[in-house]
C-alpha cells in the first residue's frame, strides 16, 4: 500500500505591516516626530488666544501701526499736507534736536533717573516678594498684599498732591522743620533732589504691584528643594540664596530686560507735573522734550527725530542685555536656538 503523495503548500507570506495614514490635523518634520497643524493648535489654544486679543490689538493699534509715521523724523512735516507731501530734510531734524541745549539737558535728566530706578526702585519689589514668602498666616499675607497694591491704582495727580501736601513748600514736613527752628527743606522744589524724589514715588506707587511676577515664581519652586536644604543643614539665608534667588533668577533677568527697553521713558505724566517747580533745566525729561517741541511748539520732525532715537536705542539695549543673558547661560527674552 502506497501512501498518498504529500504536497507542500508554500508558506503564506506575512502580511505587511500596515501604514496609517496620518491624520491632517498632524504634521510629520524632519526627524519624524509628529506635531499638530496650525488649525489644530488653533482650535487647542482658543481660547488663551481669545484672553490674549484684547492686549495683542492695544500692541497693534498703538504701537505697530504708528511705526511707518517715524518717516516724519526726516521731514519738514506739516499736518495739512500730510506725510506724502511734505518736504524731504533727511536727517535735518536730528542735526537740529543735537544742535539744542534742552536736548542734552533732557538726555542727562533721564539717564540720572533711569539709573536711580535702576539702582534703588528695581531691588525692592524683590525685596518685598521674599519678605510676604516668608509671612506664614495666610490672612496677614493677603492684607499686606492688599495694602502694597492699593497705590498703585491710584493716579499720579493724587500722588503728587500727597507728596505736595508732605514735602511741598507749606507741607508739613517743611512747616514742621519750621517750628522747631531747623533750617527750611522743599524737597519738591529742589532741583538737586528731584531725581531722588521721583525715584521715591515710582517706589510708593509700583513696588507693591511689582512684586506679584517674583510672587508667582517662588510659588513655582519645589518644595522639596527647601527640605533637601534643611537636612544639608543650610539655614534660612543659605537657603534663600541656594534655592530660592536660583529660582527667580529667570524672572529677574526677563523683567530688568524688559525695563531696560523702556529705560529712557521715565514717566511723562508724573514728571510733567512737577516739572514747573524745579524749572526746565533740571525736570525736563526726554518724552516732555518730545511733547513741549511736538505738540506744544510745533516741531514735529525734531519731536519725531528725538522719539525714534529713543527707541532705537531701547531696541539695542534689550538685545544686548540678552545676549548677556545667554553668556551666563539664561534664556533671557528669548531662547537661543540650540
Amino acid at each position: 500500500m502506497t501512501a498518498a503523495p504529500v504536497t507542500s503548500r508554500p508558506p503564506e507570506a506575512a502580511p505587511e505591516p500596515s501604514h496609517e495614514a496620518v491624520p491632517r490635523t498632524r504634521r510629520v518634520n524632519r526627524r519624524g516626530a509628529t506635531k499638530l497643524s496650525f488649525a489644530a493648535r488653533f482650535r487647542r489654544d482658543r481660547v488663551m488666544l481669545l484672553l490674549v486679543l484684547p492686549g495683542f490689538l492695544y500692541f497693534v493699534v498703538f504701537h505697530w501701526l504708528p511705526i511707518p509715521g517715524n518717516i516724519i523724523a526726516f521731514e519738514d512735516y506739516q499736518p495739512y499736507l500730510g506725510f506724502v507731501d511734505s518736504v524731504w530734510v533727511g536727517l535735518d531734524n536730528f542735526v537740529a534736536a543735537f544742535a539744542d541745549p534742552m536736548f542734552w539737558y533732557a538726555l542727562r535728566n533721564t539717564l540720572v533717573i533711569t539709573l536711580m530706578q535702576l539702582i534703588l526702585f528695581f531691588p525692592v519689589p524683590i525685596a518685598l516678594a521674599l519678605l510676604l514668602n516668608s509671612i506664614m498666616s495666610p490672612r496677614l499675607k493677603k492684607f499686606v498684599q492688599s495694602v502694597i497694591y492699593l497705590p498703585h491704582f491710584l493716579g499720579w495727580v493724587i500722588i503728587i498732591s500727597i507728596f505736595t501736601q508732605i514735602l511741598g513748600p507749606t507741607g508739613v514736613v517743611p512747616s514742621l522743620f519750621e517750628s522747631l527752628g531747623l533750617p527750611s527743606i522743599s524737597p519738591m522744589t529742589n532741583p538737586e533732589t528731584f531725581p531722588l524724589l521721583v525715584t521715591v514715588q515710582t517706589i510708593w506707587k509700583d513696588a507693591g504691584w511689582g512684586t506679584i511676577m517674583f510672587l508667582a515664581a517662588l510659588a513655582s519652586i519645589d518644595d522639596e528643594l527647601y527640605e533637601a536644604a534643611a537636612i544639608d543643614g543650610a539655614g534660612p539665608w543659605r537657603r534663600t540664596w541656594a534655592v530660592t534667588i536660583p529660582g527667580i533668577m529667570p524672572i529677574i533677568i526677563l523683567l530688568l530686560i524688559l525695563n531696560l527697553g523702556s529705560a529712557l521713558s521715565v514717566g511723562f505724566e508724573q514728571i510733567i507735573l512737577q516739572r514747573n517747580n524745579v524749572g526746565a533745566e533740571a525736570g525736563e525729561v526726554l518724552d516732555t522734550f518730545v511733547y513741549y517741541h511736538g505738540i506744544v511748539d510745533g516741531q514735529w520732525g525734531t519731536a519725531a527725530a528725538v522719539g525714534l532715537v529713543k527707541g532705537v536705542v531701547g531696541l539695542f539695549l534689550v538685545l544686548g542685555a540678552n545676549k548677556v543673558a545667554h553668556m551666563f547661560g539664561q534664556d533671557g527674552v528669548y531662547s537661543r536656538d540650540r
